[in-house]
């Protein structure tokens, strides 16, 4: 009889790991894009530091990123059980917060040399940066988690469980392994031209040159990430997508996080301008 039930439940667990393994392959696709997305704006927050000081800055973003991961994923399995009503307000104020971010840094990046952008006193430090690139990964966690929660909400609450935490690993892991390799980049090209091979020295040289090439691209690619993703949240509200039905997915996502944080911008403004008059 023991034997009888300890091969139930082997059989039952290998039904559960297959629904899984369905299950997590069908999440992600979905959330491909937006992993996609949270690679190039993570990338464009932990580049940009001195040599020494990029792989401990990555690794207190990555610390903060797993503990992000630890505080949304029972939340969100509470939210789909006892309140799913708040996920889409969460999602919006989220959005909101990332189309800020997008228009500032494309209003900073306009700005002429010499102009009123911030100087080197003004500039942010290193606490300050890990701050908002976690606070920036936590947004995108969230909207990775519910919409591969989405997914699954259907199933059985182990295999939920596991389907989720499993993305959620992969959007830490993936992505940061990925930032890892970008930022220390240019140490491989200085090793490899030190080899005695032609072929070695070539291609140390090109990933040299081509580190602060990546970096601009990662840059810019960052801020549009930051605009599409916010704009993908706003379009998927039902009123919205049902105005914007048959446009360009790309274009309305852009024109709706360019928007969304222009207004953003000049209300942060207009608020900083009254509270500055009373002091």
């Amino acid at each position: 009889m023991m034997a009888n039930g300890f091969f139930a439940l082997l059989d039952d667990l290998a039904l559960i790991m297959d629904d899984v393994a369905v299950m997590t392959k069908v999440a992600g696709k979905k959330t491909a894009g937006i992993l996609g997305d949270d690679l190039a704006v993570n990338a464009e927050k932990a580049v940009g530091f001195p040599a020494s000081r990029e792989l401990p800055v990555l690794w207190a973003i990555t610390k903060g990123s797993f503990l992000n991961k630890l505080i949304i994923l029972p939340l969100a399995f509470l939210l789909s059980a006892f309140a799913s009503w708040l996920i889409q307000p969460i999602l919006i104020a989220g959005g909101v917060y990332l189309a800020y971010e997008g228009v500032e840094k494309v209003i900073h990046t306009m700005r002429p040399p010499g102009g009123h952008g911030p100087g080197p006193a003004e500039r942010p430090d290193e606490k300050t940066r890990i701050r908002s690139a976690v606070l920036v990964d936590f947004i995108l966690s969230v909207e990775i988690i519910i919409l591969a929660l989405s997914q699954v909400v259907e199933a059985d609450l182990i295999v939920q469980v596991l389907v989720v935490s499993i993305i959620a690993l992969v959007a830490t892991v993936g992505v940061y392994g990925l930032v890892a390799l970008i930022v220390r980049m240019d140490d491989a090209g200085m090793a490899l031209m030190k080899r005695d091979a032609a072929w070695a020295q070539t291609l140390g040289r090109g990933l040299v040159r081509a580190l602060p090439i990546l970096i601009r691209v990662i840059s810019h690619g960052g801020t549009v990430a930051l605009l599409l993703v916010a704009g993908g949240i706003f379009h998927h509200i039902e009123a919205v997508h049902h105005v914007f039905h048959g446009w360009p997915g790309l274009l309305v996502d852009g024109l709706l996080g360019l928007t969304v944080g222009g207004f953003s911008v000049l209300f942060v403004a207009g608020c900083r301008r009254v509270l500055g008059s009373r002091d």
